[in-house]
């Protein structure tokens, strides 16, 4: 495989002048015909890494997803290139099954997407081991790490099942979210070594994050989305009994709304998320089991109504917006009791004492993440052992916060030193009870009530208090550990703060909109439309015809004619021959009028 031939299939089929970050260095390694891991964001362009590949290679890609979702549409959106793609899954009937086999062994298709399900089959293994395979992938692949936040037993254990397999000439990992724990885990199981790892980052610049504090989540909530009617979003919230809660708030407030939990029948769920897929309602409320590999790319918004679990499924979850790269919002509603209930379901899990630990400490890093004043993108990016070379986003909560700060210098230094004179061996809960002056029994049993830093906040709330201290743990001031129970411990910087040398400033922050304006949205609209009038004839998905991105395109450029419209990011050769004339007929019209 050439690069250059790689260049002419990204211009003609998928629309694009050049590759993204990465994918010139991840297709490089694929042509050399190395063991390759790629880790991009979501929305980066990874199925383009083996897509392209896939297309050009002698032989069928085998891409191996947990996520069913998925596979029907990158198998759609193929389809509308002209390509020979298929999925296999349990969604199939027996018909569908055996016609699509018999077509696989035939060496009829160029990719197919299958489920790490299929390689329990000894007719499905001992038909692909007679097949020509150009590679396999492994989409998803932090889900074969046993450190990954979405680790799947299931799908590591294929590993061996695919070592037996006798003809793979490489094998290609991807993933969004991985920390260095779960890259090394995924380059041993399957061989990769250090040179054939293509890491771009997590950043994304068009993603606007926030954090909402203090305010009625509910209230906050109707109210975002009457400004955004015409915008799809997801909310997510912790429980089933919660997303039927606001799913119904919604609907008797007017809007268009499903939902999605895991106690739903399989055919309601699979309903209610093609009814979002197709743009037939503009929100889905869910849990945590709805939206991994769902590659719809015009969400604009993300909100979390309650904390999420860790950093790693919150930065998941909130990518599901802006796949296209149009500025889009993840917003996450925090109220301080929200962590009890992450605790309570680590408590009810069946992980062991060491992996619930793990969890504990992930679950204080998210815990800080709400109340750190540092810009929220650079905060997650350290979480990932990666540093943002802008320093600041320039657009999330903090960035944009233009209230002064204030000095809170005394402060920390009361709490500070009650931390030391507690001698470091206490959590925030009881260390913000000493210092509000409480009558609570562990007070008197521990003799807390003797201390000179005992009621030295008393003007001040309990919540306020904890609130206060888990700013100072998230700003490094003090540190927790990484034992299961949380407890304070002074840092360096804590050190400089109680000799004067540090001042320690805090500010309340305000979530900012962005409003955009540089697109007529009369002819956005029509052309959504036309848009969803396709896709409906087509029986696929709107933004498989055309990105909301590519559409706002065509309303800022007006193209005339064929030249002009292959110019617009999204339309290729593919694209232009199935739906360009549709659109440039409504551009003519539009302009005439």
């Amino acid at each position: 495989m050439r690069l250059i031939d790689a260049q002419k299939i990204l211009q003609d089929y998928f629309g694009y002048a050049d590759f993204r970050s990465g994918q010139k260095a991840l297709l490089s390694l694929i042509s050399e015909g190395k063991n390759t891991l790629g880790i991009m964001p979501t929305g980066g362009g990874k199925s383009l890494c083996y897509q392209i590949p896939g297309i050009l290679l002698d032989g069928t890609a085998i891409i191996i997803s947990p996520l069913i979702s998925l596979m029907k549409d990158q198998v759609d959106s193929l389809h509308t290139l002209g390509v020979k793609a298929t999925y296999i899954n349990s969604s199939l009937t027996s018909e569908e099954y055996n016609e699509r086999m018999r077509l696989l062994s035939e060496g009829y298709y160029d990719l197919v997407y299958v489920a790490p399900e299929r390689f329990d089959s000894p007719f499905f293994l001992t038909t692909i081991n007679k097949l020509q395979i150009s590679f396999i992938v492994f989409d998803e692949a932090h889900c074969i790490s046993q450190w990954g936040h979405d680790f799947r037993p299931s799908y590591r254990s294929i590993i061996d099942t695919i070592n037996q397999l006798t003809q793979i000439p490489f094998r290609l990992a991807l993933t969004a979210t991985a920390t260095q724990e779960v890259i090394e885990d995924i380059q041993r199981l399957l061989s990769i070594d250090d040179q054939s790892v293509v890491n771009t980052g997590f950043y994304r610049d068009n993603l606007h994050f926030h954090v909402v504090k203090g305010q009625n989540k509910q209230d906050f909530l109707i109210n975002y989305i009457s400004q955004h009617r015409q915008e799809s979003g997801i909310i997510y919230a912790p429980t089933r009994k919660l997303v039927e809660s606001i799913h119904a708030k919604l609907i008797k407030e007017g809007f268009r709304a499903a939902y999605y939990h895991a106690g739903l029948a399989e055919d309601v769920r699979r309903n209610e998320q093609n009814r979002f897929i197709n743009d037939q309602v503009e929100i889905m409320v869910a849990t945590n089991a709805f939206g991994m590999g769902i590659d719809k790319s015009n969400v604009r918004y993300v909100i979390h109504y309650s904390l999420p679990m860790n950093i790693e499924a919150y930065y998941q979850e909130a990518g599901r917006a802006g796949r296209d790269g149009e500025v889009s919002n993840c917003i996450l509603l925090f109220s301080g009791q929200d962590s009890h209930l992450q605790s309570f379901l680590i408590e009810q899990s069946e992980l062991d004492e060491e992996m619930k630990s793990l969890e504990y400490k992930k679950l204080r890093a998210m815990i800080n993440y709400c109340h750190t004043d540092k810009c929220l993108p650079c905060y997650i990016l350290d979480y990932f052992g990666e540093k943002n070379p802008y320093h600041d986003c320039g657009h999330c909560t903090n960035c944009t916060d233009q209230s002064e700060k204030v000095d809170r210098t005394r402060d920390a230094q009361m709490v500070l030193s009650c931390v030391m004179r507690m001698e470091q061996r206490f959590g925030a809960t009881l260390t913000a009870k000493v210092l509000k002056g409480s009558k609570d029994k562990k007070i008197k049993q521990f003799e807390l009530d003797q201390l000179s830093t005992y009621g030295l906040m008393k003007e001040r709330t309990e919540k306020q208090i904890t609130e206060f201290i888990h700013f100072l743990i998230a700003e490094g001031y003090l540190s927790t550990g990484s034992d299961r129970f949380p407890i304070l411990k002074l840092t360096q910087k804590a050190a400089d703060v109680l000799k004067n040398k540090e001042q320690v400033w805090m500010r309340q922050t305000e979530i900012q909109q962005v409003a955009e304006t540089d697109f007529d949205p009369e002819l956005f609209e029509r052309f959504r439309e036309l848009r969803k009038q396709i896709a409906t004839e087509e029986k696929i998905p709107p933004y498989v015809v055309f990105s909301d991105a590519t559409l706002k395109d065509l309303c800022r450029y007006l193209p005339k004619n064929k030249e002009e419209m292959l110019m617009i990011k999204g339309i290729g050769l593919k694209k232009y021959d199935s739906y360009g004339k549709a659109f440039l007929d409504t551009i003519k019209v539009h302009t005439n009028n």
